[in-house]
């Protein structure tokens, strides 16, 4: 099980990495990050080609409603970033789940 300090920098490189791309020019969302073998949930913003303001937070806590929300094991996250896992397959077999709107829905699909 990887700490949260590791997921925090794991998920600061991913989202970073999407932040950057050209076709995330002018994505200004909230995010969070659920690690229900931890129980955190990481909360941040996507803005201006980087990740702001991420914090962890306690998963019972009453926090509002992310526009891009994203569940996965602590140990997924990190393999998200070494490269031993591929969002696409983890997602296309439920070990990350994604759940944002339709708009942001298609504008992630070019991104990833």
């Amino acid at each position: 099980m990887a700490t949260i300090e590791q997921c925090m920098t794991a998920l600061q490189g991913i989202l970073g990495d999407l932040a950057s791309k050209p076709a995330a020019q002018g994505l200004d969302r909230s995010l969070s990050c659920r690690l229900p073998d931890l129980g955190q949930v990481l909360r941040g913003r996507l803005a201006g080609g980087a990740v702001r303001d991420l914090s962890a937070e306690d998963d019972g806590a009453a926090g509002p409603k992310a526009d891009i929300r994203l569940t996965m094991s602590s140990d997924d996250l990190v393999a998200l970033t070494t490269g031993s896992l591929s969002f696409g397959p983890a997602w296309a077999s439920g070990r990350v789940k994604l759940e944002a709107g339709l708009r942001d829905m298609l504008r992630l699909r070019s991104l990833l």
